[in-house]
């Protein structure tokens, strides 16, 4: 019998998962900078900022962004990191990947490497960097605890893993109000703006499939990691979680 892991609210069969996931950012990735703007009110740009500001990234370290999409936080890093220190922008969709190099070199950004890679098999030896960082792609692994293990290996003792994801708020009316925006606002958006009505379905259903701040936590500490912290943003519709390898 074939294992299955959820994509959305649906039950697929595992091996399909990572495929269908790549369709969908093939799907978004043109608009993907803009969509963000549009459905978060820009707000991403805060949570981001945030993540650079308690990353503890210094000059000279080195840099791993996974899921790094069109390159926000890489972008952000190299500024830290300096002309001594190296950033790592990667993806699993080479669409994605695609985007961000064009909007590093945009915004004058040229020194940050490009690779393609699954975040569940990294191909780097370990210990290699000081800091690890996934904005908003770890609900869309398909083995996220293998995932974190990886990270947690290719971190040199001492390094920092940043998880910026969305997560569970508490607030009643708060989780209502979202919960109808998601379903009902976001999906419309999707078609109008993106011409893609189903992707961003997915992407609701998507969040709501994802581990809470407490269950995350957990799985950062079950990876090994001697430490882990969490830090709710806009009232836990966002959370930052961050791991310290000992």
């Amino acid at each position: 019998m074939k294992k299955t892991t959820h994509f959305g609210f649906k039950d697929v069969a595992t091996e399909d998962k990572q495929g269908m996931v790549r369709s969908i950012f093939d799907s978004v990735a043109s608009k993907y900078n803009l969509m963000n703007d549009v459905l978060s009110f820009g707000t991403h740009r805060l949570w981001k900022h945030y993540t650079i500001a308690t990353s503890n990234v210094k000059v000279g370290d080195k840099v791993l962004d996974i899921a790094g999409g069109t390159g926000d936080l890489a972008r952000a890093f190299k500024k830290k990191v300096g002309y001594s220190g190296q950033v790592v922008l990667s993806d699993i969709n080479a669409a994605m990947l695609s985007e961000g190099r064009k909007n590093l070199i945009n915004n004058g950004t040229t020194d940050v490497q490009f690779v393609q890679l699954n975040g569940e098999q990294i191909p780097f030896v370990s210990g290699s960097f000081d800091c690890v960082s996934i904005a908003f792609g770890l609900r869309n692994v398909t083995d996220k605890d293998q995932c974190i293990r990886e990270m947690y290996r290719i971190l040199k003792p001492g390094g920092c893993l940043l998880i910026l994801e969305f997560s569970k708020t508490d607030i009643v009316l708060l989780e209502k109000c979202y919960d109808f925006y998601s379903f009902n606002v976001m999906p419309q958006l999707g078609k109008i703006i993106a011409n893609d009505e189903d992707s961003y379905q997915y992407l609701a259903e998507s969040i709501r499939k994802h581990p809470n701040q407490e269950i995350l936590k957990q799985m950062v500490l079950d990876a090994g990691f001697g430490a882990c912290e969490y830090h709710n943003l806009s009232g836990g519709i966002v959370a930052l979680h961050k791991g310290i390898k000992i």
